[in-house]
């Protein structure tokens, strides 16, 4: 018997002050922003997580990190495919590749 049900729509989250990330079913636009949706979604399948490093003004994307960072060194990191890091700053992208990487999240440095 052929199971028609459609299939799950995937899940692409994006955090970002500028970028509309077409391929993102959501957006952040700010690290408070972003903390509140990976934490909403702590508990499914993240198929991608698209992160710019500056978010305008002397906000950043580390707050972000850290949270990714905390739930690794507890156990429970976050079940994301992968993360794609896409900013214009080369030092802040490679701090989050770097840091990301260390604790097993799959991190490719990108362009959005």
């Amino acid at each position: 018997m052929k199971d028609d049900s459609p299939l799950p729509k995937p899940v692409i989250l994006g955090i970002d002050d500028l970028r509309p990330l077409p391929r993102a079913t959501r957006i952040a636009r700010s690290s408070g922003e972003g903390v509140e949706l990976l934490q909403e979604h702590r508990d499914s399948f993240i198929d991608e997580l698209w992160l710019d490093h500056d978010l305008g003004g002397d906000d950043s994307i580390l707050p972000v990190v850290t949270l990714l960072e905390e739930a690794a060194f507890n156990g429970r990191p976050f079940r994301i495919g992968t993360v794609f890091v896409h900013s214009a700053n080369p030092i802040g992208a490679e701090t989050v590749v770097r840091s990301l990487t260390r604790w097993n999240y799959q991190v490719r440095r990108t362009t959005a």
